[in-house]
């Protein structure tokens, strides 16, 4: 009979490596996302939704539990290839988390004042595979059914794309406005509900 040999467990790991840096995260205290100071550091972080929008009841009924939007804040440079110099210089978390807290003052049904997060910054080289982790962890709404919250305004240029699905559900940014609307806010909701059923955490 074929016996399976259990693989023995590595700490180092990659993912290993990164699962670690998602529980100091989620050991971090919960702070009011309106409220972030300035500070230096690139990144990673978690949002939570404790307001009153109907199809996020269930997840607004356990705060600090089920992050709504999961993201990472990477040190200038990062995209060209390298890991970006000087990275405890920059202040790329901290920039990122009130970039998200302007958002949301400008969606017309939702308020900053409902929001909370946990930010932990890290090495810039285990910043991207510990987004991973959280994105497949918790498998969060905005990350992944009501995309298009971490948006910029395209640029020049880039006009012709289409509206991001958050702010066809949360309208109120500027620029989303400009662009071609895809899909209805009935069918969003749809996906949310089934996304929410689908998803073992509430179990």
């Amino acid at each position: 009979m074929h016996e399976e040999t259990e693989q023995p467990f590595d700490p180092l790991d990659y993912v290993n490596i990164a699962r670690t840096v998602v529980e100091g995260l989620l050991r971090r205290p919960l702070q009011k996302l309106g409220e972030i100071p300035a500070f230096f550091g690139a990144g990673i972080y978690a949002i939570y939704y404790t307001g009153p929008f109907t199809c996020y009841r269930r997840i607004a009924e356990r705060p600090g539990e089920i992050p709504i939007y999961v993201g990472k804040a990477v040190p200038p440079g990062a995209r060209k290839g390298g890991e970006g110099l000087a990275p405890l210089r920059t202040m790329a978390l901290s920039n990122r988390l009130k970039q998200h807290g302007r958002s949301l003052g400008q969606a017309e049904n939702l308020q900053v004042q409902h929001f909370l997060c946990r930010y932990l910054v890290v090495e810039p080289v285990w910043i991207r595979l510990a987004e991973q982790v959280l994105v497949e962890r918790f498998r969060p709404l905005w990350n992944c059914v009501v995309d298009g919250f971490g948006n910029h305004p395209p640029g020049r240029g880039r006009s012709s794309m289409r509206r991001p699905r958050w702010d066809i559900v949360h309208p109120g940014r500027p620029w989303a406005l400009e662009l071609a609307q895809r899909g209805t806010v009935e069918d969003i909701m749809e996906q949310v509900r089934a996304h929410l059923d689908s998803w073992s955490g509430f179990d």
